[in-house]
């Protein structure tokens, strides 16, 4: 994987700074069926400027079946759950679990999900995502 675009520079402006274009697989890799097809912009308060690049693959949000009629795969939080996958993927260049997790709330934010649905996705992912320490540990 190539390195990760993540900057450290002050920002002005915080959240996505593009929209999110996609190509859906026909045959899925590893449960990832969505393509990026250009990369995905978000600037951070707290990892500071990310790049999730041209041609990352993502499954969205890795919710249970049961729970799809409140928080279904795809939905406001689509680039969100982008990002958070991205940075759970590259982890020991940039941050740990936690921190990703809390990229993933305030991402949530800047795309507008509800404060109750932010709250409850953040819980998820940090009892039940993938745990991980950053630093090149």
């Amino acid at each position: 994987m190539n390195q990760p675009t993540i900057s450290h520079a002050n920002a002005r402006q915080y959240g996505f700074l593009g929209p999110l274009y996609l190509h859906t697989m026909d045959q899925p890799l590893a449960d990832k069926p969505f393509k990026l097809l250009r990369p995905l912009p978000y600037r951070s308060q707290l990892v500071r400027y990310l790049e999730v690049p041209s041609g990352y693959r993502t499954d969205f949000a890795s919710v249970p079946r049961f729970f799809w009629r409140i928080f279904p795969p795809m939905g406001r939080y689509a680039r969100s759950a982008v990002v958070h996958d991205y940075l759970c993927d590259v982890s020991p260049k940039v941050c740990d679990h936690k921190t990703a997790a809390a990229v993933f709330r305030e991402a949530m934010a800047h795309a507008g999900v509800p404060r109750w649905k932010r709250k409850a996705m953040h819980r998820a992912v940090v009892w039940f995502g993938p745990k991980f320490k950053g630093g090149d540990d």
